[in-house]
């Protein structure tokens, strides 16, 4: 790829003429962004990126951040004159106001949980001696920060109880730091491991220490939260001692994009090393005998085939969940001792359904199934027999699960759209479920109902959506109605409770979330169906949900808002530029917009499973199948778009806020020359991430602002109810993100 940069000049609006915008039916006047001539030649096709300075960090960029912050004032001129904001916030807020909790889990002859008491800006864990037992703190994030913004990002704990290694990230950001606490003394040892990303701690049985994986300290000029993170190595740390002195266990000079997930084998034995590249479930697998000091790694499992999910050993005979040669899932077994492929053993076959993950608790494998997206576990012994299923309360989605071989309980959680979360203790003797807590939300269930609807798409194939809303609902064309989807990385869209759906069903509003292809609801086939060049898949599906909501009288376009994030932001990206006529409006967040480019930041390069890569020179096909979709690159002058409301945050270094950037400014550039009166904001966090770890309070604000948008922009009469403040809120009081 060659490429030439010639810079221009920035001009921006004075902050008067900007914060004197008043919501009105001419087009608004956008900041102006300066354009720079800036081309790159991608197999013989010259690109133009007007807009490539907004790459840059806006916390070293003074030009990023002055259009960071123009942007933001004309997106909140336009949000705080909407009349309905505040009562949408306040219900948002009372709605938001319950305890949440998420299924305990027991280790080292404790029980643990995390609670929010219902407004706090981060979860609480507590630890108790019996289930039923007087809980005290184990962490409390929301004392490491006066405003949130400092989250608990992950924990391990040593079997014997005695310590925990816990995961701190600040602002959103991938990069944490770890430290270890004393459980019983409530204090933490002195060392912070620092430059840790993509990662678990695996102590090993003695609890003396664990294995990790970490990058190389960035040097002091980079551009800390946008560079490739390349070379992950895997260290073993031992607990009161400075990181200095950490051992490197395994490292790959010829190998820059291998990522090492350390686990160790239940009975202390082995160090299974998971290997991978991407984000494609498809692993190599080494081991290392922790009983012999002089032992090297073994390569079990030497190329990236297949998924090889280590679930358990016994002895010398490992156990895998795999899709090789089934891309729906099975479980196999491996004796170490003859490990060639001629002598693998399946225990449970592929089945009709997808198997999602597993566990092994209660000496069983505890599988969970998806069943056209909808949850399903099913018991089996260690050779294979199905014991029996576990019965739930509807149609949603269950998790947890988790334990030893030796536990003869186990606990999980279980939720869907109209249904609060409620956790359950499993006996694994008896197959008995009981209820331990059952949120309570102020609304009524029996007041909504969902289904499940399958539609053809393009090309014929047959998609699952599901469709919640309040009971009675008419079907005359003219429902409010929010369709979301996401169709990537194996990654399903499953039913489950959110407090932010709850709120647009109660507005009036109709949900959607449509199943799309390159998701993982049926197996790899349908993931790959939805990647690199079968990427419009994914599209199509989308487009042909739209059209089947407005087909079947439950919405029109002008009432049609749809809604994605990350993965999904591209989804709504792309849909948009390539049928604007379709919506009503749109709320893409934390996108992928610039597809040419997003491989050169942070974590992007992992993506090529899923996308392919643009300067790749064996493949040119993935260039213009990425040309003809990326959001960014598809936007026209000519066009009118749909009402679209940009959501990002300046911490985001999962996918860099310039991809947002980039495309508000072309948007907005389009928009003004078509003459389309709809208003492109973009919304930009400060002190925020990709989404993990977001404060309550952050998330709460988000959404009011996004509804707020659609309210205003679908032209919704909202009912005199809790949602205005004029049926029962009295103005006093509270994605799903």
């Amino acid at each position: 790829m060659t490429r030439r940069n010639t810079i221009g000049f920035v001009t921006f609006l004075s902050t008067a003429v900007l914060t004197g915008w008043l919501l009105a039916a001419n087009p608004l006047a956008y900041p102006d962004a300066k354009r720079i001539t800036q081309t790159d030649v991608y197999h013989g096709v010259t690109v133009a990126d007007p807009y490539r300075w907004l790459e840059d960090d806006a916390r070293t960029s003074t030009d990023v951040a002055d259009w960071v912050k123009a942007e933001n004032e004309v997106t909140f001129g336009y949000l705080n004159a909407i009349p309905q904001r505040d009562a949408i916030k306040s219900r948002l807020t009372a709605l938001w106001d319950y305890a949440k909790f998420n299924a305990p889990f027991k280790i080292g002859g404790r029980y643990y949980v995390a609670k929010n008491n219902g407004l706090q800006n981060q979860f609480v864990t507590y630890m108790m001696d019996k289930l039923d037992g007087e809980p005290k703190v184990l962490f409390d994030p929301n004392t490491w920060s006066p405003n949130g913004t400092i989250a608990l990002a992950g924990a391990s704990f040593s079997d014997d109880g005695k310590y925990v290694a816990y995961a701190k990230s600040q602002n959103g950001s991938d990069w944490e730091e770890y430290s270890i606490r004393d459980i019983k003394a409530g204090t933490d040892l002195p060392e912070i491991l620092k430059w840790v990303k993509f990662t678990n701690a695996a102590w090993t049985l003695d609890g003396k220490g664990f294995f990790y994986g970490r990058y190389d300290a960035p040097p002091p000029d980079a551009a800390t939260f946008q560079a490739v993170n390349k070379f992950q190595k895997l260290y073993y740390h031992m607990a009161g001692k400075p990181q200095a002195e950490d051992k490197l266990v395994y490292q790959r000079h010829d190998e820059p994009d291998w990522q090492f997930a350390p686990e160790v084998s239940e009975d202390g034995h082995y160090l299974i090393m998971t290997v991978s590249k991407g984000t494609d479930n498809k692993y190599r697998v080494f081991y290392q005998d922790l009983t012999n000091p002089n032992a090297q790694p073994v390569e079990l499992i030497d190329n990236f085939d297949a998924e090889y999910t280590f679930l358990g050993n016994d002895g010398p005979v490992f156990h895998f969940k795999t899709d090789l040669n089934a891309p729906r899932g099975r479980i196999i077994s491996i004796d170490t001792r003859k490990p060639a492929k001629e002598n693998w053993k399946e225990l449970v076959p592929e089945s009709s359904d997808t198997l999602e993950s597993v566990n092994m608790v209660g000496n069983m494998f505890v599988a969970s199934y998806l069943k056209d997206a909808v949850t399903a576990v099913r018991l089996f012994d260690v050779n294979g027999k199905h014991v029996r299923d576990v019965q739930f309360p509807g149609m949603g989605t269950a998790s947890g699960f988790g334990g030893k071989r030796v536990d003869t309980e186990t606990f999980y959680a279980f939720s869907s759209f109209a249904i609060p979360p409620s956790t359950y203790r499993y006996d694994m003797t008896t197959g008995q479920s009981t209820m331990l807590q059952q949120a309570k939300v102020d609304f009524d269930p029996k007041q909504y109902e969902t289904k499940q609807v399958f539609y053809d798409t393009k090309d014929g194939t047959k998609v699952p959506m599901f469709i919640c809303h309040k009971k009675g609902v008419v079907l005359d064309g003219n429902n409010p109605t929010l369709l979301y989807g996401y169709g990537g990385f194996n990654i399903p869209m499953v039913p489950g409770f959110a407090v932010s759906r709850l709120a647009w069903m109660e507005m009036g509003g109709v949900y959607a979330m449509a199943n799309l292809r390159g998701g993982g609801e049926y197996g790899e086939a349908w993931h790959k169906a939805g990647t690199k060049c079968n990427k419009q898949n994914v599209f199509d599906d989308f487009i042909w949900a739209a059209q089947w909501l407005i087909d079947n009288k439950y919405t029109s376009s002008k009432k049609l808002a749809i809604q994605g994030g990350s993965n999904g932001g591209l989804l709504i990206g792309a849909v948009e530029t390539q049928r604007p006529d379709l919506f009503g409006a749109c709320l893409p967040a934390v996108g992928v917009m610039d597809m040419l480019r997003f491989h050169k930041f942070t974590i992007g390069w992992a993506w090529v499973d899923d996308y392919g890569k643009s300067d790749d020179p064996e493949h040119p096909e993935w260039f213009k199948a990425l040309y003809s979709y990326s959001p960014y690159h598809n936007i026209k002058e000519t066009a009118k778009y749909p009402p679209t409301l940009i959501t990002t945050a300046d911490t985001d270094d999962r996918v860099v806020p310039g991809h947002s950037f980039k495309f508000a400014a072309a948007m907005q550039r389009a928009q003004t020359a078509s003459g389309g009166e709809a208003p492109i904001l973009i919304r930009i966090e400060v002190q925020a991430g990709h989404g993990a770890g977001k404060p309550t309070a952050k998330i709460i604000e988000e959404v009011a602002d996004q509804f707020a948008f659609l309210v205003k922009n679908l032209d919704m009469k909202l009912p005199a109810s809790k949602t205005t403040g004029t049926g029962g809120a009295n103005g006093s009081v509270a994605p799903h993100n």
